[in-house]
């Protein structure tokens, strides 16, 4: 059984929005998203999402426009551990099971469901593979993600370190430094932040 959401943040990290909508499976995630932010310089993004079995990654289609023209990625995994950027292998991400789209809340998503980190404790280290925004880079990114108690997970990858708010979805609220969700206020269609 799938259920269905929108979700909007306020992205501080690029100082944009940015909406997705996702279907969520027993163990599967579809989303698609659109972003504009102004950081490090004006662009939008639309990007599709699709992941197999314990949400591992399967492909993330990506398009940016910027002053610097259009991008576009397509980043696939083949399910035995080796990805391809537009059809180019990307032996440095080898391994990793998710992809990571920088300043965009949702890909945070994948690995907390695998392991239900922001209903348990535990702490994991992952290998991703992160894009950069909005050059659209495929670069490996370690990171660490620690149970800290009902709905909240350390983040740390390199020297960032950030504590993050999580619903019972999995789906980000609070991302300090990067992201706030944001949500209807009193059914007038204004939009507030989460507390």
């Amino acid at each position: 059984m799938s259920t269905s959401r929108v979700i909007t943040w306020e992205v501080s990290g690029s100082q944009g929005i940015e909406t997705a909508w996702v279907e969520l499976g027993d163990d599967t995630l579809r989303g698609r998203g659109r972003a504009v932010g102004t950081v490090p310089e004006p662009y939008w993004i639309s990007y599709e999402l699709d992941t197999t079995d314990a949400f591992v990654t399967r492909r993330l289609q990506v398009t940016v426009e910027s002053v610097d023209g259009v991008r576009t990625l397509d980043l696939r995994h083949d399910g035995a551990g080796r990805w391809t950027a537009n059809g180019e292998p990307v032996p440095a991400v080898d391994g990793a099971l998710d992809c990571d789209l920088g300043l965009c809340p949702l890909t945070n998503t994948m690995p907390v469901l695998r392991h239900g980190l922001h209903l348990a404790p535990g702490e994991r280290e992952f290998l991703m593979a992160w894009v950069s925004v909005p050059d659209l880079a495929v670069l490996p990114s370690r990171q660490t993600y620690t149970h800290l108690g009902q709905h909240r997970i350390r983040f740390v990858s390199g020297d960032f370190r950030s504590d993050i708010g999580f619903d019972d979805g999995g789906f980000v609220v609070d991302y300090p430094g990067l992201a706030t969700r944001l949500v209807r206020a009193g059914g007038h269609g204004r939009l507030g932040q989460v507390q």
